[in-house]
């Protein structure tokens, strides 16, 4: 939690932003696991209740009243039933005035709240619901079907949130900072840990252990796999085995905010020369950003710049050909690189994307293309601002059913080469990821200490005993 004049200035300024109606920002319940008594644990709070109200204890919502400016903390106070179990927390009055706000009541008053401001013709405004408790809740207050509930969640509202949210104040940066700095130890514990003959699993286990022991947890269901090719690979009870690749994509939550990072390692802890000019690739790639990602460039013009930089890598290889634009252009490049260059990233490890990618990584200005492969999972496309924080990851992967659903379509032919590329269907795939801050003047990569990725590093890394 920061001080309490954060939550005030925050809250404020949303009212600005705003001008009039009825703010209804709900906090998150437990969720059971499988019965009620056993939940999820630890809770996750929702970010933007964090972000405007502070709070993480379960059953809280934050009512902000632009008209009349009023702030207001609804909840009921924990009974001994709850304090013998989970032990003692503060009165619901005593959670509000840590964060500034004077009134409270208990959460049978909440329909009344909003009844009234109806009444009085006040617009209520709402972000779009993403569990099913705060749906129903929703229906209850609004008559608004759960159904229809996204559709007729407040533009307005999500617009100023994303206005806020997305240009990180010092101390949030900061936080994604030491965020980073978990996750440097994360991922050299699985670098010094992997090895042939133990599993996937195994490694990340320490992987998760690693960010419950050093921050709150994962910031998102870690990514351990020799089957890098699939995006979102979970471990599995597969053995490592020399001459693959295991690619890991993790990150930890410290303080309500995350990192994301991602390496791609040789279990035998050398590069196979096929692998090492994949490889040097993507390092270059990743790079690259550096050199032209900063404030009034559209990331979207970054991504298609390290897309153009991967092809004329790639064909001089062998496996693309052509005219580097018009390929581009084709999407032809998409067959290795199927997804976005980053996403915004922040309390939410992909920052603010339940309140719409359109709102979130596009604007006006900039808008989505969702008609071609590999385009169409561009998640940030919008101009940078300094404050901004995204993932540079960019990555090439060999899919055997892509390849073979594209060579059967003939797609982009006049690009692929797709013999050469046949020879590769069992590479599976190498990606590269940092948190990249933009600066006033550039850009660069967040936490103190880089995870090795050269690859001189990388493999001195790899030497190290367990």
């Amino acid at each position: 939690m920061f001080d309490r004049e954060t939550y005030v200035r925050r809250r404020t300024r949303l009212k600005k932003l705003m001008g009039s109606g009825l703010i209804i920002l709900p906090g998150n319940n437990e969720a059971p696991a499988n019965y009620p008594a056993n939940s999820y644990a630890p809770m996750r709070q929702d970010s933007t209740f964090i972000y405007y109200f502070g709070q993480h204890r379960d059953g809280l919502v934050g009512i902000i009243d632009v008209d009349n400016d009023r702030d207001m903390l609804v909840g009921d106070d924990i009974d001994i039933d709850d304090i013998v179990w989970m032990g003692f927390v503060p009165s619901v009055s005593e959670l509000a005035a840590q964060v500034g706000v004077s009134t409270t009541m208990p959460m049978k008053q909440l329909p009344e709240i909003v009844a009234t401001a109806r009444k009085a013709g006040q617009e209520v405004h709402f972000l779009p619901p993403y569990r099913h408790d705060t749906q129903i809740m929703l229906m209850d207050l609004l008559g608004l079907h759960p159904s229809q509930q996204k559709e007729a969640a407040s533009v307005e509202l999500i617009k100023a949130v994303v206005t806020m949210r997305a240009t990180k104040e010092i101390q949030e940066i900061d936080a994604i900072e030491r965020a980073c700095n978990v996750g440097y130890e994360m991922h050299t514990a699985a670098q010094k840990a992997m090895h042939s003959g133990v599993t996937e699993r195994y490694i990340g286990g320490i992987v998760d252990g690693t960010a419950r022991q050093l921050a709150q947890g994962v910031s998102f269901a870690t990514i351990l796999t020799q089957h890098g090719e699939i995006m979102h690979g979970t471990p599995s009870d597969n053995y490592l085995q020399d001459g693959r690749l295991m690619l890991c994509d993790a990150g930890c939550e410290l303080d309500d905010y995350c990192s994301d990072h991602t390496r791609t390692m040789p279990v035998s802890g050398t590069f196979s020369q096929k692998q090492r000019e994949i490889y040097s690739i993507v390092e270059q790639c990743h790079d690259y950003v550096l050199q032209v990602a900063k404030p009034g460039v559209k990331y979207m013009d970054v991504h298609f710049a390290v897309c153009r930089l991967m092809t004329e890598r790639l064909k001089e290889l062998g496996l693309m050909k052509g005219d580097t634009d018009e390929a581009v252009q084709a999407g032809a490049h998409a067959m290795f690189l199927p997804h976005g260059l980053g996403h915004m990233m922040g309390m939410d490890v992909h920052d603010m994307e339940g309140l719409g990618q359109i709102y979130v990584g596009f604007d006006d200005e900039t808008r989505p293309n969702l008609d071609q492969f590999g385009t169409n999972c561009l998640r940030m496309g919008r101009r940078l601002q300094p404050g901004f924080v995204v993932t540079d990851e960019p990555g090439i992967y060999f899919i055997p059913h892509l390849i073979d659903l594209w060579r059967e379509q003939k797609h982009c032919e006049q690009f692929l080469c797709f013999d050469k590329i046949e020879q590769y269907k069992d590479f599976g795939g190498i990606r590269i990821e940092d948190d990249l801050l933009i600066t006033e003047d550039g850009c660069r990569f967040m936490g103190h200490k880089r995870i090795p990725y050269h690859i001189d590093d990388l493999e001195e890394m790899l030497s190290l005993p367990f």
